[in-house]
Order: structure tokens, then C-alpha cells, then sequence
């Protein structure tokens, strides 16, 4: 399917969206008439986080200008920049009228985890990284625009991370050892696997605090193992929190309270 562009996205399956993979070429653009796309956001401005079982749905928001009013979009697709390669369905669109020329038409984008393993002739999380969207937008007149790269998102691998903090209670002034694993998603096999070399932040909020500080920065090791000693001067919560990097997502974990004896 490389060195071609999909302009039609799956048909619907028993009521659930069937997998589509796409490819693109390079950008490029077609119109006929004074139609034109103003504006274009997905997901909010949101990256989008793909895990191994939720089904993951998203908007793309595009606005769209003609003298004539909008009718709407015929093809709306999504790509991988570096490689071309896409996954997911467009399962709908909704166009709200905000002026006798101008509608705001929200595209839905929907994929299934479970669809990814083996779809490509590569590993599927090579694909996370910068996407593009391509779409084309009608006009009530026939005016017509067909065009690459009108919004740019990025994908993300779902990451998960524990905390546990011992022994509970402590006294105060003894050391008390934190724990954790931050692991992310691997969509070949649906497992999460460990995410070794990575900075993770060791944060601490005291009781009737109102806000947290971060303590030390400690690597995961083998099999995305956390672990450091600290002294225990207050009675809160002890959270590990990984920033994220280019392919994988953000992620607080939940905290663990400690208080002192």
C-alpha cells in the first residue's frame, strides 16, 4: 500500500469500526472555487494515546469557508509524517453553521487496539510520532478543496507507573523506601513492558498541602524498575511522575500516604 494515497476509509462492521491502513504520498492540494479550510484541531490539541485494549475515539475539528455554505467533508484520513503509514476509521462527522458561509464540521476518528497486531509490515509502534490529516471539504455550489497536511498531531504510546512507599507508618526521621515500575504500551503483543533508562521524578505533597514537590529524579532500571531511599520528615502522599518523551505519553501515578509514627 506505500506510494499510494486512500481516499475512502473502511465501511463499518457489525457495528464496530473495522481497521484501515493508509498510506500517503506527498503533500498536495486541489481546488476548484473560493472553498477553503480556515482552521483544523485534533483532539482538542491533545496528543492522541494509544493503549493495547481501549478503544481509542478523537475529533478533528474543521472549519470550513465558502460563499456559497458548506456541505460538507467527502474523505478525511490520517498519516504517519515520517513513514506514510496510518491506522483508524473516520466513522463520522457532525457540521454545525456558524454563518451563512462558515461551518464547523468535527470529524470522528476511531481505532481498536486489538486490530494493530501484524497490520503492518513493520512494528506498530514505530508509527507513533508526528501525524498528518488529509481531508476534502465540499461546498453547497460544487466548489471543492482536496488537501494534504491540513492539521498536525502527534501519537503517543499509552504508559502506566506504581508507587509504594515502606514501611507504613514510619518515624519520623527514618528512611523510607519508594518504589515503581513505569512500563508502556506495546501494541504487537497488547502487553505493557518495562520502559528502562528513563528520568522519573520522585514528588512529595504533605499533609494539607496544597501542592507537591519534586524530591529527586531517580533512572528506571531493568524492566522499568523504580526504587530510592528518603528521609521521612512529614506525614503525605509520595508519587513517581514521568514527563513523557517523544513516543510516549505522560503519566502521574497514583499516590501512596504515609504517615508517621
Amino acid at each position: 500500500m506505500r506510494g499510494r494515497t486512500a481516499r475512502t476509509a473502511s465501511a463499518l462492521a457489525g457495528g464496530a469500526a473495522a481497521l484501515t491502513l493508509l498510506t500517503a504520498t506527498g503533500a498536495h492540494a486541489e481546488r476548484r472555487g473560493d472553498i477553503r479550510v480556515t482552521a483544523a484541531v485534533v483532539n482538542g490539541g491533545k496528543n492522541v494515546i494509544i493503549g493495547t485494549s481501549r478503544r481509542v475515539t478523537y475529533p478533528i475539528a474543521i472549519t470550513v469557508k465558502d460563499n456559497s455554505g458548506v456541505k460538507g467533508l467527502s474523505h478525511v484520513s490520517v498519516f504517519n509524517k515520517a513513514d506514510g503509514w496510518g491506522f483508524g476509521d473516520w466513522t463520522g462527522t457532525t457540521c454545525v453553521r456558524k454563518s451563512s458561509t462558515t461551518s464547523v464540521c468535527t470529524a470522528t476518528m476511531e481505532l481498536a487496539p486489538q486490530s494493530l497486531p501484524g497490520s503492518l509490515p513493520e512494528d506498530v509502534d514505530n508509527t507513533v510520532g508526528v501525524w498528518q490529516v488529509d481531508a476534502t471539504v465540499r461546498a453547497n455550489d460544487g466548489d471543492y478543496w482536496i488537501a494534504d497536511d491540513i492539521a498536525e498531531f502527534k501519537t503517543k504510546r499509552a504508559s502506566e507507573l506504581t508507587t509504594d512507599a515502606s514501611p507504613e507508618p514510619v518515624a519520623k526521621g527514618a528512611k523510607l523506601t519508594v518504589t515503581g515500575r513505569l512500563t508502556r504500551a506495546n501494541r504487537e503483543d497488547l502487553q505493557y513492558h518495562g520502559f528502562t533508562g528513563q528520568d522519573v521524578k520522585l514528588q512529595f505533597r504533605a499533609d494539607g498541602a496544597a501542592h507537591y514537590a519534586t524530591v529527586k529524579t531517580v533512572r528506571t532500571g531493568d524492566a522499568g524498575k523504580l526504587g530510592t531511599k528518603v528521609t521521612a520528615t512529614s506525614a503525605g502522599s509520595w508519587f513517581w511522575y514521568f514527563p513523557g518523551t517523544t513516543t510516549t505519553a505522560r503519566v502521574v501515578s497514583a499516590g501512596d500516604a504515609v504517615k508517621l509514627r
